[in-house]
C-alpha cells in the first residue's frame, strides 16, 4: 500500500539539512576506453554495442576477423567508436598487443570485459579427452588470466583505477554434468577473480564477474546441438544400446529447447543483451563499491 512514505524519503534531506545530498546516478560509460574480447559474436557483440551506445568508446578483440570487424562496424553504424583487433586470448603477445591497441588508439584503458571463452566438447569426467581439458582450460582460465594481467599492468601503469569484468558461468558454481573442463575452467575463472579483486582494491581497480545462464548465443546453439544424455548422466547410461537410446531421445525435435526452458524458472533462454547490460554496469561508476562479487544472470537456473 502506498502511504506516501516514498515521498517522506524523497524529502529526508529537510530533516536533517547538514547531511550530504548525494546526485541521483544514472549507470554511463562516457568517454570511457573498454577492451571486450570474444567480440565477434553473442555476448561480446552486445556487450560491444550496448558498451558504445552508453558512451565507451569500444576496443574489440577476438580471433575471429571477419566477425570482429563486423561487430565494430556495428558500433560505428550506430554512431559510436570502436576498433578491432585481432587476438588469440591464449597467446600472450597476442593479449598485450590488444591492450596496447587501445592505449595507442585512444591514450589509455578504463575498464575491460574478458568474455572470451568456448564450450569444449560435451563428455563426462571419464570420456573427456587431455585435449578437449587443455583447450578448454587454456582459452576460459589461462586466457582470462593473460588477459587480465596485461590490464592490469596497464592501469597500474596510468596510476590506478578502472574495472575489470569476467566472463564466468552458473557452471562454475553448480555442477555442470557432461561439462568437467567448463565446469573446471569457469570455476576457477570464479576463484582468480576473487583474488585478483582482494590483491588490487588498494589501487582502486575493482574486478568482478558475470555468470550467465543459458543465453542464446551461438556458442550455445552449438552446445545444444552436441548435447548427449549420456554425456550427463554416465553412471547410469552404461551399456551402448542404452547410450544410443538416451542420445537419440534427446535429439527429439524441441526436447532440447523444453529442457533449457526448464532449467531456469524464468521459463525461457537469457539474451546477450542483457548480460552485456549486467557487464556494462560493472564497468561503470554506478558499481563503485562492488568488487570480488560474481553476479549471477540466469533466470533463477541457481536457485532450484
Amino acid at each position: 500500500m502506498d502511504d506516501g512514505s516514498v515521498a517522506r524519503v524523497a524529502h529526508a534531506p529537510d530533516l536533517y539539512p547538514d547531511r550530504e545530498v548525494l546526485p541521483v546516478m544514472t549507470p554511463s560509460l562516457q568517454g570511457k576506453v573498454i577492451l571486450i574480447t570474444g567480440g565477434a559474436s553473442g555476448i561480446g557483440r552486445a556487450a560491444a554495442l550496448c558498451m558504445a551506445a552508453a558512451g565507451a568508446r569500444v576496443v574489440v578483440g577476438d580471433i575471429d576477423l571477419p566477425g570482429g570487424e563486423a561487430t565494430a562496424d556495428a558500433v560505428y553504424r550506430q554512431g559510436g567508436e570502436a576498433v578491432f583487433a585481432a587476438c588469440d586470448v591464449c597467446r600472450t603477445d597476442d593479449v598485450e598487443r590488444l591492450v596496447q591497441a587501445a592505449v595507442q588508439t585512444y591514450g589509455r584503458l578504463d575498464a575491460a570485459f574478458n568474455n572470451a571463452g568456448l564450450e569444449g566438447d560435451h563428455a563426462s569426467t571419464v570420456d573427456c579427452t587431455e585435449a578437449n581439458w587443455d583447450r578448454t582450460l587454456d582459452v576460459n582460465l589461462k586466457g582470462v588470466w593473460l588477459c587480465l594481467r596485461a590490464e592490469l599492468r596497464q592501469m597500474l601503469r596510468q596510476g590506478g583505477g578502472g574495472s575489470i569484468v569476467n566472463t564466468a558461468s552458473v557452471a562454475g558454481m553448480v555442477a555442470e554434468r557432461g561439462h568437467a573442463a567448463y565446469a573446471a575452467a569457469k570455476g576457477g575463472v570464479i576463484q582468480l577473480t576473487r583474488t585478483a579483486a582482494a590483491e588490487y582494491a588498494g589501487a582502486g581497480i575493482r574486478i568482478n564477474a558475470v555468470c550467465p545462464g543459458a543465453i542464446r548465443t551461438p556458442m550455445v546453439d552449438r552446445e545444444l546441438k552436441a548435447m548427449r544424455l549420456s554425456a550427463m548422466t554416465p553412471g547410469s547410461v552404461r551399456t551402448p544400446v542404452a547410450r544410443l537410446f538416451a542420445d537419440t531421445l534427446i535429439r527429439l525435435p524441441g526436447l532440447r529447447g523444453l529442457m533449457l526452458r526448464m532449467l531456469q524458472p524464468l521459463g525461457r533462454a537469457g539474451r546477450p543483451e542483457e548480460i552485456a547490460e549486467a557487464a556494462a554496469w560493472l564497468c561503470s561508476d554506478a558499481s563503485s563499491f562492488v568488487t570480488g562479487h560474481a553476479l549471477v544472470a540466469d533466470g533463477g537456473m541457481t536457485i532450484v
